[in-house]
């Protein structure tokens, strides 16, 4: 008798076993919440629907706005267009991070969808294992053809959310400005020029090494003249700029040396050939003739002795203060006082503004290496995810595909029209074929960011750049720096592929964490001691040796092998 029930009961175990495996093998879009899978009619969830429809969404909102996103505009007017209510839970944004960990940790009080969620490669394979978000690739291709149409205009997209499994675990962010060779984001560190004081010295716009060494060098010998022309108080610095500190580091003006590949990428230090090899360029003969240029530049105290040391705060202090030359940022208006001269000078007209971008220099080569991620720039994988509780995750995909509409997502992105404050982002217009177009209007005193956090929603979104002049204008406050790229960097950049945002999986996120790290600070390290001091032949051998100690090859390898998955994706 013992054995029979000994046995009856391994009979009974190895049945609950089998059937949660077959649960955990099968049809995974169901998920914890029990809901209706891919079996909707796609005419049932079309919006608008016939029947009003309650869902239930989490979000987030900044201090100071609306807390309540059914009292935004574009949460009114999306109720009434597709005739879905949203129940709204929202968090502050400043409370976000903590918060959304403790909410996704008890999956059954999670409501459908995560609006804002902001996830991470590594938070989105955890959740996914743990079965608390569900994959979104084939509710994608039945109820959600505004994103369809966008990863059909640029499949680059698609294969930067697919996993390495296939699978599709969030919504995208994204924002065109530009695209390949002309995004915006194409150089994030651009170089700055005084044209005042060049057009004071008489000199021109530099278009080499050489020439640029000449500029700085006229500048700090005519200091003097500079800051009695220009009521100067402070010592004159030819260049000023933050070592290792991405958009304010000079390293972009070593493009033209050695094979040219400069160092696009100031955290992962890494570049592609036009081959489609990956390469790390720090080991690079540019690399190392650039660094010894550069420490050439400072022995001629021609960079500034606190570029080492200084926080953004000492960086701006001294450019407000009228004492740079030439200095590097996104935007030049963020540091230095773009006109001198206020009562002759238009600061809303670009052209008539005291500094200009600094071209690419001429050594060996003259070019321009795109920014990592910057041919599919503006991009966020984890914006927007379905979790497992949605009782019709078809409704909501639907719903949300909405977001993906070309006049919808750039409301959601900036803001709206027809508000009852008095501001607007936008105003309703037409575009030459006389069909609705978002035109940005005039915010008076108000500043684009205040109008932004009290109209725009976020979320998912995608604002093409073949959507300007069609669906929606360009924001003027990117408008010119679009507008530098074009003029001056586009024409120099030949790179046929630019390292993309890679969805890697969960060990290799740790992997690319951990390598990652060491080898930026090796580098890192490297440059600033380098520019500083100088270095010799042996002094560059020991940097290479420490690189490869840190595993550079493998860590490269890594990159190589999702780089050809990338190419092989699209």
């Amino acid at each position: 008798m013992s054995k029979f029930l000994k046995r009856a009961l391994s009979l009974v175990l190895a049945l609950v076993m089998m059937t949660a495996l077959l649960a955990g093998c099968g049809d995974r879009s169901a998920g914890i919440g029990g809901g209706l899978g891919l079996d909707v009619d796609p005419a049932e969830v079309a919006m608008p629907l016939a029947e009003k429809a309650t869902i239930t969404g989490l979000t987030n909102f900044p201090a100071n706005t609306e807390s309540d996103p059914n009292n935004r505009t574009i949460f009114k007017r999306l109720e009434e267009q597709t005739n879905v209510h949203v129940e709204w839970k929202t968090i502050q944004s400043d409370q976000w991070g903590d918060t959304i960990k403790l909410e996704m940790s008890n999956a059954k009080t999670l409501p459908d969808f995560v609006f804002n969620a902001g996830f991470g490669e590594a938070d989105l394979l955890k959740y996914g294992k743990q079965g608390v978000i569900i994959p979104l690739e084939d509710y994608i291709d039945k109820y959600m053809p505004n994103l369809q149409k966008v990863f059909e205009q640029v499949p680059e997209y698609k294969a930067m959310c697919l996993d390495v499994d296939g699978h599709i675990w969030a919504l995208p962010w994204i924002e065109q400005l530009g695209y390949r060779e002309t995004a915006i984001q194409l150089l994030g560190n651009m170089p700055f020029i005084n044209v005042a004081w060049l057009d004071f010295l008489g000199l021109d716009m530099p278009t080499t090494v050489d020439e640029f060494e000449a500029v700085l060098i006229a500048f700090r010998d005519n200091a003097d003249k500079l800051k009695a022309e220009f009521n100067i108080d402070g010592d004159i610095i030819p260049m000023s700029c933050i070592m290792n500190d991405g958009g304010q580091d000079p390293y972009i003006l070593i493009n033209g040396f050695g094979e040219g590949y400069g160092d696009p990428d100031s955290w992962k230090h890494l570049a592609v050939t036009d081959e489609g090899k990956v390469v790390s360029v720090a080991t690079s003969e540019g690399f190392k003739k650039g660094t010894e240029w550069l420490h050439k530049l400072y022995e001629e105290g021609l960079i500034d002795v606190e570029a080492f040391t200084q926080e953004w705060s000492t960086y701006v202090a001294k450019g407000k203060s009228g004492r740079y030359g030439v200095c590097f940022s996104w935007d030049v208006a963020n540091i230095c006082n773009v006109i001198h001269d206020p009562s002759t000078q238009d600061v809303n007209n670009v052209d008539e503004w005291d500094w200009k971008p600094l071209p690419m220099l001429k050594a060996d080569t003259k070019c321009i290496t795109p920014a990592t991620a910057s041919y599919t720039s503006g991009y966020q994988r984890g914006r927007c995810v379905v979790t497992a509780m949605a009782k019709n995750p078809a409704l909501v995909c639907s719903w949300l595909d909405q977001m993906y509409a070309p006049l919808q997502s750039p409301q959601n992105n900036w803001g709206t029209y027809g508000e009852d404050d008095g501001f607007d982002i936008f105003v309703m217009g037409k575009n030459d074929k006389g069909e609705d177009m978002l035109q940005h209007a005039p915010l008076g005193d108000k500043s684009p960011v205040e109008v932004r956090e009290a109209e725009s929603v976020n979320g998912p979104l995608a604002v093409l750049d073949s959507y300007y002049g069609v669906y929606v204008t360009c924001p003027d406050d990117a408008q010119y720096r679009l507008d530098w790229i074009e003029e001056v960097y586009t024409p120099d950049c030949h790179a046929k592929y630019c390292l993309p945002n890679f969805f890697m999986s969960q060990d290799d996120v740790t992997k690319d964490s951990n390598l990652g790290a060491d080898i930026g600070k090796c580098i890192n390290e490297f440059k600033s001691r380098a520019v500083l001091e100088g270095f010799t032949d042996a002094d560059w051998d020991q940097f290479q040796a420490d690189l490869q100690a840190y595993k550079l090859d493998e860590y490269v390898a890594l990159y190589q092998k999702y780089f050809d998955a990338y190419l092989a994706n699209q």
